[in-house]
């Protein structure tokens, strides 16, 4: 049977994704040390990690609502009306995805029609891209600069919208540069959102990973409430990546088409995944978020070790002040991003991702994550340093 012609054209425009494909070959090294993986190195706490087997040993194995359970709506409802100023009804306006991942899917195949255009700043998370495409919508990339702090521009944006442009996506922090946006640029972001009709579907799965300041919401601004799809999820703050639990919040009309989506393709998220989130926001709320604060120090003095090392051995680093990673840029090694991490993988059995895999304007940088012990980065970090000078030496 040819097989050519029974694959969907969509899929067929989609390239595999730079990440996978990179770490293939970091398989066939033996004993290689990664920086690539982007989830946290911490387990989920204990009593997330217990109300889930509390929730098995007490029978609560059937589908929930559509929605998600109430309960945990009502607490996401609170949790984003507490750390940042959201007002969500949680009966009609918040539902529980299976990661952010499907929110992002859902937001975008509910709203784009055939030709649609959505604005995606770059370097941005690998999925957006084919997302849209797989939506019948177009991408278009919009290039953040280093000499901004990767921060999206309006005039970036503005050369960008044509009379198909339906959304923008934003991502911040952001993943792979670690950029976050000042109330200053979100304005001026949401001022031309607001000029030109634009929906913004938010991600904001790093939210709690901030470095500098509190995380200031798009959708908290004046206006923007009524056009935004705010993603976000508990894989990143609460460590619970393998959950596989998201939400988003939306206004009622957006919000609803999105659910309808969702019932057909998911019909609901798992249930004790949502008992376990469910006994995350509850504790976090009533201590401060202790748990995430502590690991967010962490990661921190990682970050400005990370950095520092970088900038030292001469590659030049955009002090990241989100997430948990570092875009360095490679270029004064004489190599693009993706021949340096060939290169160290194969010399110094370090894995890196190439920029490039976060769009065309990263080519020149590699993305690493400090989502590893400080033991852990420290060796990379002093390998990594030996592969630049033998570079500068010419000896590889």
């Amino acid at each position: 049977m040819n097989y050519d012609d029974k694959i969907s054209q969509k899929l067929k425009m989609i390239k595999p994704s730079g990440i996978r494909k990179f770490f293939d070959l970091v398989l066939e090294e033996k004993d290689a040390v990664s920086l690539g993986v982007g989830e946290p190195d911490f387990v989920t706490p204990w009593s997330i990690r217990n109300a889930a087997i509390k929730s098995i040993q007490k029978g609560y194995t059937q589908y929930t609502s559509n929605s998600g359970m109430l309960e945990l709506r009502e607490k996401i409802a609170e949790y984003l009306n507490v750390r940042f100023g959201l007002s969500y009804d949680p009966k009609s306006e918040v539902v529980v995805t299976v990661g952010a991942s499907e929110a992002i899917d859902l937001a975008l195949r509910s709203i784009i029609n055939d030709g649609d255009e959505v604005i995606v700043p770059e370097p941005s998370y690998v999925s957006y891209f084919p997302c849209v495409i797989m939506s019948g919508g177009i991408p278009v990339p919009a290039e953040c600069r280093a000499e901004e702090g990767f921060k999206l521009s309006p005039e970036a944006l503005r050369r960008k919208i044509t009379k198909k442009t339906k959304a923008l996506i934003l991502s911040y922090p952001n993943n792979p540069t670690g950029a976050i946006m000042d109330a200053g640029s979100l304005e001026a972001v949401a001022e031309v959102a607001r000029e030109r009709d634009l929906l913004v579907i938010s991600d904001e799965i790093y939210a709690e990973l901030t470095y500098l300041g509190k995380h200031i919401s798009i959708a908290s601004l004046d206006g923007m409430r009524e056009r935004c799809i705010v993603i976000n999820g508990f894989s990143k703050a609460f460590a619970m990546t393998g959950w596989r639990l998201g939400y988003f919040a939306a206004p009622q009309p957006l919000a609803r088409a999105m659910l309808k989506l969702h019932q057909y393709v998911i019909m609901c998220a798992p249930t004790n995944a949502q008992h376990a989130a469910l006994q995350a926001l509850t504790e976090g709320l009533s201590d401060g978020f202790a748990a995430v604060e502590e690991m967010k120090e962490e990661y921190d003095r990682r970050r400005r070790f990370i950095v520092d090392a970088f900038n030292g051995m001469g590659l030049e680093c955009y002090q990241p002040y989100g997430a948990f990673y570092v875009f360095p840029k490679v270029s004064s090694t004489g190599l693009d991003g993706k021949q340096f991490a060939e290169k160290l993988l194969k010399a110094k059995k370090v894995a890196v991702v190439p920029g490039i895999s976060f769009g065309e304007c990263g080519k020149d940088f590699i993305r690493c994550s400090y989502a590893y012990s400080m033991k852990a980065l420290m060796y990379a970090v002093e390998r990594i340093g030996e592969f630049v000078e033998e570079l500068k030496a010419g000896r590889l």
